[in-house]
């Protein structure tokens, strides 16, 4: 990569970072003893989750911000973090609970109402700490209505792709590797990358490196469409209203979660979804699927705040916010929308799903897969060819660094029932 367009890359990104806000402010609904929240939704997504709260009857402050890592930790380090934060990352949930911040969840909700993989104890105890309250599903491609495609390998040209971010630029490409490894390599091998199982180094195996390698020849189709595809947030210009319909450059499909109609607006009832495994380069039938999650966990002992986990990991409460929209992993929940929302609901609870990988890492392992993920697009969009077994090298060097396995994480990432 040039020296140029390494430091426009920086600048892009931190420009993306700047366009989202660093920090929301906290939103006072009651002048009692609120419960306090940090989050990542924001706009809408914070319209709809408040509207949710306040059927509870439960004081509460709630934060949405793009940096959450960086808010979190901010207020740890200050001694006055939020009574419950909710986030995807379970791999820095479980930093947390090795340093004895998190207070368990036992007895706060019923485990029989999340099944595998939502509901793991800790690989070395018995608790549990988080609790899935809002489910996406992944290892799905969105195209417009009308315009299905065959169920054969898309060109670049095809896909609508961004890899923009407020402050975690990169982790839509971590999906489409993850996406890759599992439709090739199957559950068992997926499940051993993302918990670094046994002796085994998994960033220099032959399912990562081949599944990268995929991915390049793909990039490399059109360095037009990469170079794009690097610059471009993955909510869409203009405030985010999604790819799918900016179609730039022509493209129809869209690798992304089944919360990406959240950002089509008026275009969402024209959006469907097919499985990704015909389309992924190579193409191949469906392995299994992978679902990512929002965890709530709990860093005080309030009262209020156990009340309101309560409320929100329960039975009712999870169905309540269905009705907004949400999908849930929670399988007394039903949907009662249309075709596709119920399409979505079956599959996060039934059949062969993991858990994002990177969700599940610890936050300097998936932060080094983010960083290698946009190196390696930056130098496609270049002309360049990415060392991609040095690329692979050093994420390693950073996952064995990290030490003994977290005792928190979980047991499992990948359930077959």
């Amino acid at each position: 990569m040039t020296r140029r367009f390494k430091v426009f890359v920086v600048l892009v990104v931190m420009a993306l970072i700047a366009a989202g806000g660093m920090v929301a402010a906290w939103a006072r609904h009651d002048d009692g003893e609120p419960v306090t929240i940090l989050g990542t939704w924001t706009g809408a997504q914070e319209t709809q989750f408040e509207s949710l709260l306040r059927g509870f009857g439960i004081p509460f402050q709630y934060q949405g911000t793009a940096a959450q890592r960086e808010v979190l930790l901010s207020k740890v380090q200050s001694g006055e973090p939020p009574d419950i934060v909710i986030m995807p990352g379970i791999g820095e949930l479980a930093e947390y609970a090795d340093q004895n911040r998190l207070k368990p969840l036992d007895k706060l909700y019923d485990p029989a109402q999340y099944g595998a993989p939502w509901n793991a104890t800790g690989t070395y105890s018995s608790h549990v700490y988080w609790v899935p309250v809002k489910a996406d599903l992944k290892s799905i491609v969105w195209y417009r209505q009308g315009e299905k495609p065959p169920e054969s390998p898309a060109s670049l040209r095809s896909w609508c792709i961004g890899m923009g971010d407020d402050g975690a630029s990169g982790w839509p490409g971590t999906d489409w590797i993850e996406d890759l490894v599992l439709q090739r390599a199957g559950p068992v091998v997926y499940e051993k990358w993302a918990l670094d199982t046994g002796p085994t180094q998994w960033w220099r195996s032959t399912p990562v490196r081949s599944a990268w390698e995929a991915w390049v020849k793909l990039l490399g189709e059109d360095r037009t469409a990469a170079r794009h595809a690097l610059l471009t947030d993955h909510r869409g210009a203009s405030g985010g209203h999604g790819l799918l319909f900016d179609g730039w450059g022509g493209c129809k499909l869209e690798h992304q979660g089944s919360f990406a109609r959240s950002f089509y607006a008026s275009d969402a009832a024209q959006a469907r979804l097919m499985d990704s495994a015909p389309l992924l380069p190579g193409g191949g039938r469906v392995r299994a699927h992978e679902v990512t999650g929002d965890f709530a966990a709990l860093f005080s002992d309030s009262p209020r705040a156990r009340t309101l986990i309560r409320k929100l990991a329960s039975k009712e409460g999870q169905q309540k916010w269905a009705h907004l929209g949400v999908f849930s992993a929670n399988r007394q929940v039903t949907s009662e929308d249309g075709p596709i929302e119920r399409e979505i609901s079956e599959r996060l609870r039934t059949g062969p799903r993991c858990l994002d990988a990177s969700d599940v890492m610890a936050p300097a392992v998936r932060d080094a897969f983010y960083g290698a993920v946009l190196e390696t697009i930056a130098r496609v969009a270049e002309r360049q060819n990415p060392d991609i077994p040095g690329l692979l090298q050093d994420v390693q060097r950073v996952q064995d660094a990290q030490g003994p396995h977290s005792r928190a994480a979980p047991r499992t990432v990948c359930s077959t029932r």
